[in-house]
C-alpha cells in the first residue's frame, strides 16, 4: 500500500475518533489530507457482530468517494466481554479461544469487504496460572488457524508486540514467525511500545524488523509507560526513525495511534498531521 506520490500512506486510527460517526470521522480526515483510515471495528464502528453488509459496503463506497486507503484493527476493548477489557483472547481456554478467533476472522471477512490489506491484531493474555509454554501454543495455533482462513484472500495479518500482554517485546517476534510459519503473518510496529517495555530505540528496532513490518503505528511514549502521547511530549527520536524509514525503504502504512485522545479528535489529527508530514513529506 503505497500513495500515488510515493509517500507513506498516512493514515488514523478510529479509535482516536470514538465520539464520531464512522462516516464523519473519515470525512473529517480525508478533509485533513490523510491517505486512509484504520479502522478499529467496534460497538460504535461497523460492530462485526451487528453491522449489515449494506453499511459495510457503503462505508466502502465512502472510502472510494474519499480516496481513502484501510487496515482494520482488532483492539476493540469490550467488544466480546462487557467486564473484560481485551478478553477472552486466544490464550484463553478453548471455547474462550474460539470467540476470540471467530471474532478476528470476522475481521478478516470485513477487510476483505472493504479492501483492506492488512488485518492487525496482539497475543492477548490469558489465565494468571496458564503455564507459559501452553500460552504460546495455544496463540501460536490461533494465528495459524487465522492466517490459513485470510490465505487467498490478499489480506495479510500483522501481529503486534503489545505492553503487559503475553507477547510485549519484538524479541520475541521471530519465535511467533517461526512457529506459525505461515507467509500471511506479518508484524505490526508500534513505535512507542518500543519504550513502554523499556526494549530499546524504535529506528533500530524497525532496522531490525523492516522486511516484516505490515504497518508502522506512531505515537509519542515515555520510558517504561504504556501511555500513548501526543507527538513531541514523549521521548520517541523522531527525527532518528524518519532516517530508518527512508534507509530501510520501508513504503507501507503510518498509522496515527491516539485512542486516548477521541475528546479532542479533530485537534489531535491536525496536529499529528502537520508533525508527521514535517518528517515524512509527501513526494
Amino acid at each position: 500500500m503505497t500513495t500515488p506520490t510515493g509517500r507513506n500512506p498516512l493514515l488514523y486510527n478510529t479509535n482516536g475518533f470514538a465520539f464520531h460517526r464512522l462516516e464523519d470521522a473519515a470525512r473529517l480526515l480525508a478533509d485533513l489530507g490523510y491517505d486512509g483510515v484504520a479502522l478499529t471495528p467496534d460497538v460504535h464502528h461497523l460492530d462485526p457482530f451487528r453491522a449489515p453488509q449494506a453499511e459495510v459496503s457503503a462505508f466502502r463506497r465512502l472510502l472510494g468517494d474519499l480516496g481513502l486507503s484501510v487496515v482494520v484493527e482488532t483492539g476493540a476493548r469490550f467488544v466480546l466481554d462487557p467486564e473484560r477489557k481485551h478478553r477472552p483472547s486466544l490464550l484463553d481456554d478453548a471455547p474462550g479461544a474460539a470467540r476470540r478467533l471467530d471474532f478476528l476472522k470476522r475481521c478478516v471477512d470485513l477487510a476483505g469487504d472493504l479492501g483492506a490489506a492488512v488485518v492487525s491484531t496482539w497475543s492477548g493474555s490469558g489465565p494468571d496460572d496458564l503455564d507459559p509454554e501452553e500460552a504460546f501454543d495455544r496463540l501460536a495455533d490461533g494465528l495459524a488457524r487465522l492466517c490459513a482462513h485470510a490465505a487467498g484472500s490478499g489480506v495479510r495479518i500483522g501481529f503486534e508486540p503489545e505492553p503487559g500482554m503475553a507477547v510485549d517485546t519484538t524479541g520475541q517476534w521471530p519465535t511467533v514467525r517461526a512457529a506459525v510459519g505461515h507467509p500471511a503473518l506479518g508484524l505490526t510496529l508500534d513505535v512507542g511500545h518500543c519504550l513502554a517495555t523499556r526494549e530499546g530505540d524504535p529506528a533500530r528496532i524497525l532496522r531490525r524488523y523492516a522486511a516484516d513490518v505490515v504497518v508502522l503505528q506512531v505515537d509519542d511514549h515515555r520510558a517504561g509507560r504504556h501511555e500513548h502521547l501526543m507527538f513531541g511530549e514523549g521521548d520517541v527520536a523522531w527525527p532518528e526513525l524518519a532516517a530508518a524509514v527512508r534507509e530501510c525503504g520501508y513504503a507501507g502504512p503510518i498509522e496515527v495511534e491516539l485512542s486516548r485522545h477521541s475528546s479532542e479528535a479533530p485537534t489531535a489529527a491536525r496536529r499529528s498531521r502537520d508533525f508527521l508530514r514535517a518528517l515524512f513529506p509527501s513526494g
